[in-house]
């Protein structure tokens, strides 16, 4: 993929909704599945792409060795299962992200262009690539459990700084703390 940005996560659970949204709405089903999976699994987009329909029928986590990586990772599914599941029942394809051209996978350039299309669609400030998807994962991960070392682990960083940095958490805690600071 050509297109070089740095993509930020996505910091509002409203823009999220609205991506949702605009996913369904401008996109298809399929570009909907692969956002909220990518959202809430932290996986990097080729390794979603590869994902068959037998990896997730049924199955609330799924074992995968990550492309980059090589490493073995465990998928929990529960907090998109019904949803992939319903997705699942519709495809008449081995692959979970089918592309319309051929019986293959869709391209990581063709998902960009998809969530590219509806960030834009919902004015997404930054916008937006395939690693948003994990970069959100990773932001809101540690909003919620403010556990660092294990985000590193799921992410496979080498150290909690690249792990603070890929999140853009660093630029945020500076934000803050200089927002309240004075002399």
């Amino acid at each position: 993929m050509n297109q070089v940005k740095d993509v930020q996560p996505i910091r509002s659970k409203e823009l999220i909704e609205d991506m949702k949204w605009s996913l369904k709405k401008w996109c298809g089903e399929r570009d909907y599945i692969l956002f909220i999976l990518g959202i809430n699994t932290g996986l990097r987009v080729g390794d979603l792409l590869k994902l068959r329909v037998k990896d997730v029928r049924y199955k609330k986590r799924l074992v995968i060795r990550e492309g980059k990586t090589k490493k073995k990772r465990t998928i929990y599914l529960h907090a998109v299962y019904e949803e992939l599941q319903a997705y699942v029942k519709t495809l008449d394809s081995e692959w979970l992200f089918p592309s319309r051209k051929g019986d293959k996978a869709i391209s990581s350039t063709q998902a960009y262009r998809s969530l590219n299309k509806a960030g834009e669609m919902v004015d997404i400030p930054d916008g937006i690539g395939t690693h948003t998807m994990r970069k959100t994962f990773g932001y809101w991960y540690y909003k919620q459990t403010k556990d660092l070392s294990t985000l590193q682990d799921i992410l496979n960083h080498s150290t909690p700084k690249i792990t603070k940095i890929y999140i853009g958490i660093t630029e945020e805690e500076i934000e803050d703390s200089l927002a309240e600071f004075v002399l």
